[in-house]
């Protein structure tokens, strides 16, 4: 099997082979002239070696360069989509960008215009950036949650964080696959596969999985397809893709980033938040989506105390107490894992950090209690969302979704069905019900975390976000082992994580967690993780 260090070297390609590398389709058998969205020109092969050193820098470097006048929002969008032309379709690429945006190139001469006639530019000016395929684009980009069902859905207006970044500036350069309804259809599915999109595979081990639902967006910034991608996560769908992928993530607080115009699991869950390559570049794109919306009433709570400031680290850790999570899900399960774990505390250790060791939390059976709520905020949220879906044969309700798979089985659920689909359509929980076993979970959730967080006055929690990827099986499902997210996910907390190294040559992430908004504190973490681990990368 090719490992895409490989590939990212591969400069001659025939034009016939380009040609079929088309930004949208899979498994579906979408091609660009179906969906009537065209490829961007082809490179020539002096070019590559261009596009390639741009595709290369952080998205921090690449808005200065920009606003310097040293490049050009549009030759900085033409690199971009001459890679993922290149190496994202063919045999030997991830598959993570669903669709392209066939408005990027203009959007970015836009940009480019505005800044020559004094404009004042934004926060990610001309700055590429790609999202997840669940949230809202009121654009000629489909709004699919991976779904057949919802493969010609354009919704009428932005979701608020697509709101956001248009207004810092950002190129918003396509759609990205992830797992079906956002892992949110059966007990056996695979991550990372959708029956509009088809596989997406771990860029480090394509054989392997990229873990889910995230998948395409950390797949993409792994292989430098978009400096930076937009994630939602309801129970780890941006850290465990992210820390599989070897790149950061961030859930943020509960209330940080409004989830209005995103395809809803679970609304005391779901969460929006960014995937980067560096500490600093997840800061800037999180500064950007963060704000209070009308639409989404967590925002309205002001709590939020901190700023997202850019991360620093200087050397020096002496202000943080930092406690261990040792009794994680899948701990002692691999010893690499843990020796790996080890060295990144002493790391921090080293570096001026008070060490609280062997924090032992036990979520118990937080996690399926919470699955109960999921089942029923899903019923209720995407009959909401599906009432305004107006593609023609599209599915108006859950009941209906329902009834479409099971009309095209044969193409939407070659691989596994849809029980979590059918189990939520049969949820017999009253709101008094819900509202009772909501806050029995938030409460047994909070007492370990934030528990955890006070008794031993900690500034953070770490733990061990992922183990190595595990190889793709789409006839039996995933292989979870390790993870940490369903804490923070139930509590609202921030949960970021962040490269340590590789088991077996597959990435494993370092979960940081602390207070409600406090994100510059896990951001802090990262960046001294991120200088004293030493970056990763598939390329």
């Amino acid at each position: 099997m090719k490992n895409l260090a490989v590939v990212s070297n591969w400069r001659l390609l025939s034009l016939a082979a380009l040609l079929i590398l088309t930004a949208c389709g899979g498994e579906s058998g979408d091609s660009a002239g179906e969906t009537g969205v065209e490829p961007p020109p082809l490179a020539a092969a002096g070019e590559f070696t261009r596009n390639d050193d741009i595709t290369a820098m952080t998205a921090t470097e690449l808005q200065r360069a920009i606003v310097a006048g040293e490049l050009s929002a549009e030759a900085v969008t033409s690199a971009f989509l001459e890679r993922i032309q290149r190496l994202d379709r063919s045999a030997d690429g991830p598959n993570s960008v669903l669709e392209i945006n066939p408005d990027a190139l203009s959007i970015a001469r836009q940009l480019d215009q505005s800044l020559a006639a004094g404009g004042e530019p934004g926060g990610l000016h001309g700055v590429p950036v790609l999202v997840k395929a669940n949230i809202n684009t009121g654009d000629a980009m489909t709004t699919s949650a991976g779904s057949l069902a919802l493969a010609e859905h354009r919704a009428t207006s932005d979701a608020h964080v697509i709101g956001l970044l248009r207004a810092a500036g950002a190129v918003i350069l396509g759609k990205t696959n992830l797992s079906e309804w956002a892992n949110f259809r059966s007990n056996n599915s695979t991550s990372g596969w959708s029956s509009h999109g088809g596989l997406t595979r771990n860029p480090w081990r394509l054989t392997h999985n990229p873990c889910g639902s995230s998948s395409g967006s950390a797949a993409a910034v792994a292989m430098r397809f978009a400096p930076l991608a937009l994630g939602t996560e309801t129970n780890g769908s941006i850290v465990c893709p992210a820390g599989a992928n070897g790149v950061l993530g961030l859930k943020g607080t509960m209330g940080r980033v409004s989830r209005a115009g995103v395809i809803p699991i679970a609304t005391s869950m779901d969460m929006v938040g960014p995937m980067a390559t560096t500490a600093a570049d997840l800061a800037l794109l999180m500064r950007a989506i963060v704000g209070s919306d009308p639409n989404d009433r967590p925002t309205m709570i002001r709590f939020k105390k901190y700023s997202i400031l850019t991360p620093e680290f200087t050397g020096q850790l002496k202000d943080t107490r930092i406690g261990v999570w040792r009794s994680y899900p899948g701990a002692g399960t691999n010893p690499e894992v843990d020796a790996l774990y080890d060295r990144t505390v002493a790391l921090l250790k080293d570096a001026g950090a008070e060490i609280v060791d062997n924090l032992q939390i036990d979520q118990g059976d937080l996690g399926s209690r919470a699955y109960e709520v999921m089942l029923y905020e899903f019923r209720e949220g995407i009959n909401s969302y599906l009432a305004g879906v107006t593609a023609p044969g599209a599915p108006r309700s859950l009941e209906e979704l329902i009834a479409y798979n099971q009309a095209n089985a044969e193409r939407v659920m070659p691989h596994f069905g849809q029980e979590i689909l059918e189990a939520a359509q049969a949820v017999t929980w009253s709101k008094v019900d819900y509202a009772k076993a909501l806050n029995e979970v938030r409460t047994a959730a909070n007492q370990q975390l934030e528990g955890a967080l006070q008794r031993h006055d900690l500034t953070h929690l770490v733990s061990v976000t992922n183990g190595p990827a595990w190889e793709t099986d789409l006839k039996n499902g995933d292989s979870f082992g390790i993870g940490s997210s369903t804490l923070p996910a139930i509590t609202g907390h921030p949960h970021l994580t962040v490269p340590m190294g590789l088991v077996d040559g597959l990435p494993v992430g370092l979960s940081v967690i602390s207070y409600r908004s406090n994100e510059f504190r896990v951001l802090r973490i990262a960046a001294a993780v991120e200088k004293l681990a030493g970056p990763v990368s598939p390329l």
